[in-house]
This record gives C-alpha cells, sequence and structure tokens, in this order.
C-alpha cells in the first residue's frame, strides 16, 4: 500500500493558485486587446457621425446663403431700379441672420462706358450720395457697385462705385449667374476690400452672385446681388458648431481651370488619427471637406475601459488565486467564503425586490398610460392611469382584432374605426416606432370620448421576450384649447383685413378720382401719383392673401368636416374656368376636365385643394409659356377615388419632392415667383384628415403631376333643387346676423384666449357678408354711383 505524500496537499494549492493567475491574466490582456478594438471602432464611427454633421452643416449653410440671395434678387426684379432705402430695408435682415464668414452684400449693375455719367447721377439720385464711378479696363461694359452692406466687423474701404469687371473671378461668376438665369460661385481670391490688409489677416475667398430678371414675359436682366464669403471664418464657425472644439479639418475648392485650392483650415490639439474626406457640388465648382480628429477625445469614443478591464482582470485573477489558494489548504476558509458569498447574493435579492417595488410605484403614480403586451399582443402589465384613461379594466385573454370591439378605438374624426395595422401597439410589435398617433377612445366607460396621443416602441431584448409598449396621455383639451385659438385666429384675421379693406377701397376711388379729373396721363405727377396708387394696392392684395393663407393653415388641421357627397367634375369646372376667365398678367390657361367620380368629402376643404392645385399650375409656368392644366380622376380598387392635376410648368427636382409638402418650404426653381409656401402643406392637411394621400412626380409631357386620393362618394349625387333666390338671400342675411351677433358677445365676454374685455370696434351687423370684395367690406362706392345700380 501506497503512502500519501505529506507535501502534496502543500504544493497543489500554490500551483493551482499559480495557473489560474497566468490564466486569469491572458484572459484579461485578451478582453483588454478586444475592447481596445472596439474603442478604435467606436471612434471611427463617431469620426463618421462628426463629419456627416460637418459636411450637412456646410452644404446646408451654402444653400440658405444661395437662397437669401436668391429672395433679396427676386424683390429686387420687382422694382424698375431699388432706391438706397429699397436695398437697406431689403439687405437689413441679412446682417442679424448669422451668415458665418460672410463679410458683405452688394448690388452690382452693368453700366456701359458711354452710360457711366447718367448712370451715376441717376443712382445718386435714388440715394446712392456720393457715389463715383470708376471705370476699369478696356471693355464696353462695366460692372459697378452701387449699393452695399458690410456684414462683418472687419472694416476695410468702401465698395461702392468700385469696377468689378477687371476682377477676373468675381466677373466670370457674374457673367455666369447672367447667362444660366441662377446663382453662382466664383473661383477662389483674396476680396478687394481685404487685400488692405496684412498678410495674416487675408483668406481665401469667393463671392455668390444672384442675377436680378424682371418677371415680364421678355424678361430685362437688371443687375446682380453680390456677397462675398471668407472661407477660413466660414469654415471655422461650422466646425466650431458641429465639433465643439474636438474637428478641426480644411475646405478645398476646384476652381473653373482645375486648380485644388486649400481655402480654410482649422487645427485641433491632439494627435490626428482620424481623417475623413467628402466631395460635393457648389454650383459648377466641385468642394472637398476634409476633417481631421484625435480618437481619444472625441466624446463617447476615448475611455479608460481597456485599462480599466485590464487591471481589474489582472485584479480579479489575484483574488481568484488566492481564493483557490485559500480552497486547497482551508476548508475552514472556503466554508466562510462561500456564506460571506451567500449573504451577499440574498442582499442583491432583496435589493432587486426593493427595485421591482420600486417600479411599481412609479407606474402607479405617473399620470401617463402605460400599457405593454406580449408578441401574441395579450397585454401583460397595464398601469391605473392606462385603465382610467381607456375607462375599463383590460382582458388578458382577448387578442388584437377584439380591441375595435372591446375599447371602441376610431380614428380622430370620431366617426372612422381605426384599423389594427395603424394602431400604435401593432405599429411597435412589426418593428416600427409612432410617435404622436393620435386616436379616440369611445366605450361605456368612456362614453363621451376621450382623444389620446400614443407613442409605441418595441419592447427591449433585455427584457427576454417579444412584445411592445405603449405610452398614452389624454390630449382632449389640449385640441379643445388649439380649436379655440383657430375661433381666435379667424376673428383677428376678420380684424387684420377690415383696415386693409378701407386702404384698398379709398386707393381705389383716389384712382377713379384721377381719371375723372382730367389730368394727362402723361404728366409726371399724375403718372407718380398712379403708380404709387397701385403699389398700395398689390401691397394690400399681397397680405390680404397671406391672411387668409395663414388662417387656412392654422384651421386646416381642427376644423370640423361637414362630409357629404361632393360633384369634383363641376367644382374643377368651375376653378378651371375662373382662372381661364381672370388670366392677369399672364397668358390665357388651357384647361381640360375629364368626368370625375364624387367623394365623401368636406365640400369648402376640397375646393380649397383643387384650387390650390389648378391655381399653382397656371402660376408656376415659364416666362412666355402658355399655362396647361389637365385634371383627371378614377376610381381605385380600394374604394378610393384618385385625383390628377397635371401641368406643363416648371416642375419639381427630384431631391425637392420629398420636402416640397412641408411648411414654408419652396424650392430653387419657385423663388421668382410670389407664395408664402403654406398651399402645399395645407393641402396635405386637408386630404390627410380625410383618411386620403397626396403626392407629385414628373409629367411625362413636362411639368408636375399632384395626385391625391380621397373616399369614394356612398350615395349618388342628386340634382340640386331649385331654389328661391330672395328667400335664400334673406335666409343667408340672416345666419349671418346671427354669427356676427354671437362672435361680437364671444369678443365682449372674454372668451376667446387674450381677448378678454375687449370692445368690438363696429356693429356686427355691419360686417360684410363673405366672398365680398375689399372696396366694398370698406363700404366704399363711387362717385356719382346710384345707390342701386
Amino acid at each position: 500500500m501506497r503512502r500519501r505524500d505529506p507535501g502534496a496537499p502543500r504544493t497543489a494549492g500554490p500551483l493551482a493558485a499559480v495557473v489560474v493567475l497566468v490564466a486569469g491574466l491572458v484572459i484579461s490582456a485578451a478582453v483588454s486587446v478586444v475592447l481596445r478594438e472596439a474603442q478604435r471602432d467606436r471612434a471611427g464611427n463617431v469620426m463618421d457621425q462628426r463629419h456627416q454633421m460637418a459636411l450637412a452643416a456646410v452644404r446646408t449653410e451654402i444653400d440658405r446663403y444661395r437662397g437669401l440671395l436668391d429672395t433679396l434678387a427676386a424683390g429686387f426684379s420687382t422694382r424698375a431700379e431699388p432706391s438706397w432705402e429699397d436695398y437697406d430695408v431689403a439687405s437689413a435682415p441679412l446682417a442679424d441672420a448669422g451668415l458665418l464668414g460672410a463679410a458683405g452684400v452688394a448690388y452690382v449693375v452693368p453700366v456701359r462706358t458711354g452710360d457711366v455719367a447718367a448712370a451715376q447721377r441717376r443712382w445718386r439720385e435714388r440715394g446712392a450720395s456720393g457715389l463715383v464711378l470708376r471705370p476699369q479696363g478696356t471693355g464696353d461694359e462695366h460692372y459697378f457697385s452701387i449699393y452695399a452692406r458690410q456684414l462683418t466687423e472687419v472694416t476695410g474701404p468702401s465698395m461702392t462705385g468700385v469696377d468689378l469687371v477687371t476682377v477676373a473671378q468675381p466677373a466670370m461668376a457674374m457673367e455666369d449667374a447672367r447667362r444660366l438665369h441662377r446663382t453662382t460661385v466664383s473661383d477662389t481670391y483674396v476680396l478687394l476690400r481685404d487685400r488692405t490688409l496684412p498678410a495674416g489677416g487675408q483668406q481665401q475667398s469667393l463671392v455668390l452672385a444672384a442675377p436680378v430678371w424682371t418677371r415680364e414675359n421678355e424678361s430685362e436682366f437688371r443687375g446682380w446681388v453680390v456677397l462675398g464669403l471668407r472661407s477660413g471664418d466660414f469654415l471655422t464657425g461650422v466646425l466650431a458648431t458641429v465639433g465643439q472644439g474636438h474637428l478641426g479639418g480644411s475646405l478645398i475648392v476646384t476652381n473653373s481651370d482645375g486648380s485644388r485650392v486649400t481655402v480654410a483650415d482649422r487645427a485641433v490639439p491632439g494627435e490626428k488619427d482620424l481623417t475623413r474626406s467628402s466631395g460635393f457640388e457648389v454650383g459648377d465648382h466641385r468642394w472637398t471637406l476634409v476633417t481631421q480628429a484625435d480618437s481619444g477625445r472625441l466624446p463617447g469614443a476615448g475611455s479608460a475601459t481597456p485599462r480599466l478591464a485590464l487591471v481589474a482582470g489582472a485584479v480579479f485573477s489575484v483574488l481568484l488565486a488566492w481564493l483557490v489558494y485559500a480552497l486547497a489548504t482551508s476548508r475552514a476558509r472556503a466554508r466562510d467564503q462561500v456564506e460571506v458569498a451567500t449573504a451577499e447574493l440574498r442582499e442583491a435579492e432583496a435589493d432587486s425586490r426593493r427595485q421591482a417595488g420600486l417600479l411599481g410605484a412609479i407606474m402607479t403614480s405617473i399620470s401617463d398610460g402605460v400599457s405593454v403586451v406580449d408578441e401574441n399582443g395579450r397585454f401583460l402589465v397595464q398601469n391605473p392611469a392606462a385603465r382610467r384613461l381607456l375607462g375599463m379594466e383590460v382582458d388578458a385573454h382577448r387578442g388584437p382584432r377584439d380591441w375595435q370591439e372591446q375599447y371602441g378605438v376610431f380614428r380622430p374624426d370620431g366617426k372612422t374605426p381605426m384599423p389594427l395595422e395603424e394602431m400604435p401597439l401593432m405599429m411597435a410589435l412589426h418593428g416600427e416606432s409612432p410617435d404622436g398617433v393620435e386616436m379616440l377612445v369611445r366605450n361605456p366607460g368612456r362614453p363621451d370620448g376621450v382623444l389620446l396621443s400614443v407613442d409605441g416602441r418595441p419592447l427591449d431584448a433585455s427584457a427576454g421576450l417579444r412584445g411592445a409598449v405603449a405610452v398614452f396621455r389624454d390630449i382632449t383639451d389640449l385640441r379643445r384649447y388649439e380649436h379655440d385659438l383657430s375661433i381666435f385666429a379667424g376673428v383677428v384675421a376678420h380684424d387684420l383685413k377690415a383696415p386693409l379693406a378701407v386702404i384698398r377701397g379709398h386707393a381705389d376711388l383716389v384712382l377713379e378720382d384721377l381719371d375723372m379729373s382730367g389730368i394727362a396721363a402723361g404728366a409726371p405727377e399724375a403718372d407718380e401719383i398712379r403708380d404709387g396708387l397701385r403699389r398700395i394696392t398689390a401691397t394690400v392684395d399681397r397680405m390680404d392673401l397671406l391672411i387668409e393663407t395663414l388662417l387656412a393653415y392654422t384651421t386646416s388641421r381642427h376644423a370640423p368636416l361637414r362630409l357629404e357627397s361632393v360633384d369634383l367634375t363641376r367644382t374643377a369646372r368651375e376653378i378651371a374656368a375662373e382662372r381661364a376667365a381672370h388670366p392677369g398678367d399672364r397668358p390665357v390657361p388651357q384647361w381640360s376636365v375629364s368626368p370625375l367620380p364624387p367623394v365623401e368629402a368636406d365640400p369648402a376643404m376640397i375646393r380649397h385643394v383643387l384650387d390650390n392645385l389648378i391655381g399653382n399650375a397656371v402660376k408656376y409656368v415659364r416666362p412666355g409659356g402658355t399655362p396647361r392644366v389637365v385634371v383627371s380622376g378614377e376610381r381605385t380598387v380600394s374604394g378610393l377615388v384618385r385625383i390628377e392635376v397635371a401641368d406643363a410648368g416648371i416642375g419639381i427636382p427630384d431631391a425637392e419632392k420629398p420636402r416640397i409638402f412641408e411648411s414654408f418650404h419652396r424650392t430653387e426653381a419657385a423663388a421668382g415667383y410670389a407664395g408664402t409656401g403654406l398651399g402645399l402643406a395645407i393641402c396635405r392637411r386637408i386630404v390627410e384628415r380625410h383618411g386620403g394621400e397626396i403626392g407629385v412626380e414628373d409629367n411625362p409631357g413636362g411639368g408636375a403631376r399632384f395626385h391625391f386620393t380621397l373616399p369614394a362618394a356612398v350615395t349618388e349625387l342628386k340634382e340640386e333643387p331649385v331654389v328661391d333666390t330672395d328667400q335664400d338671400d334673406e335666409a343667408v342675411r340672416a345666419a349671418l346676423d346671427r354669427a356676427l351677433a354671437e362672435r361680437a358677445a364671444i369678443m365682449q365676454a372674454g372668451m376667446l384666449p387674450g381677448l378678454g374685455g375687449f370692445e368690438p370696434d363696429t356693429d356686427p351687423r355691419d360686417e360684410a357678408p363673405v366672398g365680398t370684395s375689399l372696396s366694398e367690406q370698406a363700404g366704399l362706392k363711387r362717385p356719382g354711383a346710384a345707390a342701386g345700380s
């Protein structure tokens, strides 16, 4: 029988501890390496994000500058020759627009050599006091800066009267702008006003030139609006905003001759071990943005995690080796360690219970409803606020297909049952993350109905099961408040239009008196007065249209829908005929309306949609072109009616189509046409409120083709009965008197927000009926007009 070696237990423990220590250190080193590689990948991702943000910021700023210049040029195109006051008022907002790197903006006009003296005298008369035109070069045409506004604190010589024809870069850009009828960007050079600065203060710069063409069918070129841009200040401002002091780089511009010039550099502290580069087009030039950063300084990218993992792994390995040694050498010590570990587990379990209790208390306390369902749509959790908002307890055994019947879920109109696929919980189960979905719940527990705003999210995978969570809140009072604001907007719009009506009416009467006075049309004083009065009436009409548009935009979302069968064919033909009968200064439009299926909709709102789309088709045509409008429609297999409005106008670029229905958004091509940018946004609101969709695509024959869908009429349209017009007029007048009296009572009682104690200026019975002209609303008559004429 072999005897046990008494030294074996003594050597086995230390040996096992050494093996555990070595293995732990090796594993810790491997984990540290893996974390370091992951950290580098994360730094690369952060750098990619910062680079894309900087690239988007550069492009957005340049597009903003071009848009401001286009707007300024469009404003000048309506005036024969803008005065200094016109230029000062139009360019003043640029000083507060935060234009990074913008040195100044100037109004430049072309002048023949033989017309220099006359042009100098003429522009001095228009407010350019002290202007001296200094021709340069030997050419027959000169580009003189007439007005200029400085946009930076850096001082320099006055740029008015300077002939830019001898400076190749801006001269070439202005020539291209006049030839191409759009804003252009010059090659890089040092601005004339910067050439007096020390060499260290000079920067590579460039100019943006926007041509000013009149709006007649045969446009006349008047000049340019030119903006000087210091590249160094521009890049520094963009990177400082986006990079938060961690991002450096340079901006490289490819000139017309193919040369690449680094126009701006910005350095940041640290080792620049990350570099990204992207090129993009600015006009006819290619720009390249290069960004650099220190991976250790990027927020969220640099951390001490690998080192901490290595240290923690080493410490853990030492502890584990010591534990192995202790277990191998002493059973009692092992029992003590097990007891300590068991106590820690019990404490962790108790802490888990406390956390669960805290979570339950939070769910009970919050006022927003929270519901959680599993992958089959069975409810797992629902807090008291959810049961209160829904008006009833949930049935955990009923699936999603029973939600409509159980809870009474409708679209915000309160009539249309919400389809199952549009419910936020179902969308979240399919992987989507809807926000602010509005739905109305009406059931025995909520007989009056409650309007809810619901956010849905897929359940986090850490929960151990697949499902979805929804958070919903009561917005009934909010919508009522917004409805009150809509009423307030209507009252304010009406009160704003009253003084406009007076102004327009008096202007019309003065014009008529001037025509009847016998003053010769060619008299300078009479022509000047007529021109001023016409500008007044045009301005009043534009402001009246703007008020109407803003009112429609405000009320289109919350105004009640009065659904009935609508004859779209008659409505579209009436609108097209009215547009053709009053073409204004445009050619008479050609139009065609095919028979359209009837729809179930609000007649006034749908008329607004058709009027806007047909009006755009008539307005947005190329100079000298003839407006053409084709309206067609058909019934789809899904029970909807699809209506199309096609034109032969300027069209919409593909890049702008996703944003064309946003509020206040206008394309570059539409910059020369009047408008507020709200028309298509109102159309989208109206169509979506009817449960339809609206979109735009290219017209194969040129121009754009707008389309939208509406629910088909459930009943056939009946022929309208003949109504006694006298009795009908009396009924309308009586209804109007009642409505205006109610409005006056509301204002006097202070029921509208912000109008408490406000007294109306006029008797509500004196209000003008809807549809009267501004002159008629003002209560003005032509001199000598008979009482019943």
